[in-house]
């Protein structure tokens, strides 16, 4: 919205500030930080109140967990609160690609907090019901998926874009959009199974958004494009705005959650960021690079696989618990001690997807 200020400038100016990505990337991550630090003490209370008993606790989860009974949920209202109001405000509103991962988060952000009110309202661990947030989420990825394919480059369209491989493209053809709802439901329901100790879920995200929001305005521009030999994608470069949104409004959320956490992100948060991800990899053409960024999310999400696979098959299980986080907290490992060693994981992993661009 504040970048219509540009037609008061003529350029010398403090309006012609607007002009620039980077300046509004960075008035949306102060908007979003603040934001959260206003905002996020009444909502927590108003949850508390509301809720009541808070989030139901599982009974066959690690004993170290029942303690964390009363502990309210749905704070990812916080986080996409501050998302939106930042992104609104200092994003281009007519850039397709911000208007595509608005969509995604809103929309998972819906299923997220019907699935939360569910649980709060019954006091149970089961909301609604997997089949039907599956199916909304596929709705959701398709439209997306199909959308952004409208508007990448004609040569790109469709087409899969491998790292590392200079001007290799896989043409999908029409199981491009289905490619891309694989790609946004598994990104939303990785987040949505890592997200179970305070914390853990939340740098993460921040780390994969920051470092997705570095290849977005890379990508973006031709002469970084050209420099580093990768595709270029017009007008992504405005997802850097978004990304810079998730990092002050989970800036601001973890303020709140660090341990022991005041208010639990819920699926209101984990559906909406995890979708965001995957919405901005297929739109910026850097779906397998999200995989590495987001290598956390998906070793989480396939220890749970492996768990159930095997366990169906032999009787016997691979982890201790699953997804692997509570595994090591069955080994004897201490919360914060697993929440900070799968942050350098992450960090790790977020720097070797960024070598990606330039290793062709």
């Amino acid at each position: 919205m504040l970048y219509w200020l540009t037609a008061l400038s003529d350029g010398g100016d403090f309006f012609n500030l607007f002009r620039y990505i980077t300046f509004r990337a960075g008035g949306a991550f102060l908007t979003a930080l603040l934001f959260g630090f206003v905002f996020g003490p009444p909502l927590i209370n108003v949850l508390r109140r509301r809720q009541g008993k808070g989030q139901p606790i599982r009974d066959d989860g690690p004993e170290g967990h029942l303690a964390k009974a009363g502990t309210p949920t749905m704070g990812g209202l916080l986080i996409v609160g501050a998302l939106l109001s930042s992104t609104l405000l200092w994003a281009r509103l007519d850039n397709p690609f911000i208007w595509i991962v608005l969509f995604v988060t809103v929309g998972f952000a819906t299923i997220g907090f019907a699935d939360d009110y569910a649980k709060v309202s019954k006091q149970t661990t089961a909301g609604v019901s997997g089949r039907v947030r599956m199916a909304l989420g596929l709705l959701i990825s398709a439209i997306a998926g199909f959308w952004a394919a409208l508007y990448h480059p004609e040569a790109l369209q469709y087409q899969l874009a491998l790292p590392v491989f200079k001007n290799t493209l896989i043409n999908l053809g029409y199981l491009f959009v289905p490619f891309s709802m694989i790609v946004i439901v598994g990104a939303a329901n990785a987040v949505n199974l890592t997200d179970g100790l305070d914390g853990l879920a939340i740098m993460p995200v921040m780390i994969a958004a920051g470092t997705l929001g570095v290849i977005a305005y890379a990508v973006g521009r031709v002469d970084f494009t050209e420099y580093l030999d990768v595709h270029y994608v017009p007008g992504t470069g405005e997802i850097l705005i978004f990304t810079a949104g998730i990092f002050g409004g989970g800036l601001g959320f973890l303020w709140y959650n660090a341990p022991p956490a005041a208010v639990f992100m819920g699926d209101t948060g984990s559906l909406a960021l995890g979708g965001a991800l995957g919405a901005i990899a297929v739109s910026t053409k850097h779906e397998i690079v999200l995989a590495i960024v987001g290598g956390l999310f998906v070793v989480e999400a396939l220890s749970v696989i492996i768990q159930v696979l095997y366990f169906k098959r032999t009787g016997k299980r691979v982890f201790l618990m699953a997804p692997i986080h509570h595994h090591y907290e069955k080994k004897g490992w201490a919360e914060p001690q697993i929440v900070i060693r799968f942050w350098i994981i992450s960090l790790i992993l977020a720097l070797i997807g960024l070598a990606t661009l330039k290793l062709r």
